[in-house]
């Protein structure tokens, strides 16, 4: 089973324990009860922001929904040089949790990298509660939020309100790696 259908199973175990219909979590998520069905198919990828709002609503772990474990550690927790959890999460954007140990987190720090695209139709747009924060560590990034785009160089970083519709992609033909914290 592949990753994406990984998370789409604990979407629904988590629904089916809950005892929520598709329309009540829906609608407490902020989404239709159609895209819902659609992720908890797993035959789309499933954006880490609707992740966020369904740990936040439910008080559920996001590593939980994420990786199906349960942090352990609530002092602190160390992630080794390249050894953060991986998520393959598209053609286009792999993740690496920087804290999936940690409990009760109330920010999730990634390492994310973005390959670049050929194609450079419009982006596709999130949103979600909460604060982001990213870091270019190389490539150079191309990132709209609220309708404006603007170009981030390594050592550069942008904090914006997630509420905000926003969306990046890998400019110039290369590889972006960047730390992104969601809060």
């Amino acid at each position: 089973m592949d990753f994406i259908e990984q998370i789409a199973e604990r979407i629904r175990g988590l629904r089916d324990a809950l005892d929520l219909s598709q329309q009540q979590m829906a609608n407490e998520c902020g989404v239709t009860a159609e895209l819902l069905t659609e992720y908890e198919t797993g035959k789309i990828d499933i954006p880490v922001s609707f992740l966020h709002k369904l740990s936040a609503v439910y008080d559920v772990e996001l590593t939980a929904l994420m990786f199906g474990s349960e942090p352990k550690m609530n002092a602190y927790f160390i992630t080794r040089a390249g050894k953060g959890i991986k998520v393959e999460r598209t053609g286009a954007y792999s993740y690496q949790d920087l804290a999936a140990g940690f409990q009760h987190r109330q920010m999730a720090p990634f390492m994310v990298t973005v390959e670049p695209s050929e194609s450079e139709g419009p982006l596709t747009l999130n949103t979600h509660e909460g604060h982001e924060f990213n870091y270019v560590v190389e490539g150079t990034l191309e990132i709209t939020v609220a309708g404006k785009t603007n170009t981030l160089h390594p050592g550069d970083t942008i904090m914006f309100d997630a509420r905000k519709p926003h969306g990046l992609r890998a400019a110039g033909g290369k590889r972006v790696k960047m730390l992104a914290i969601i809060s």
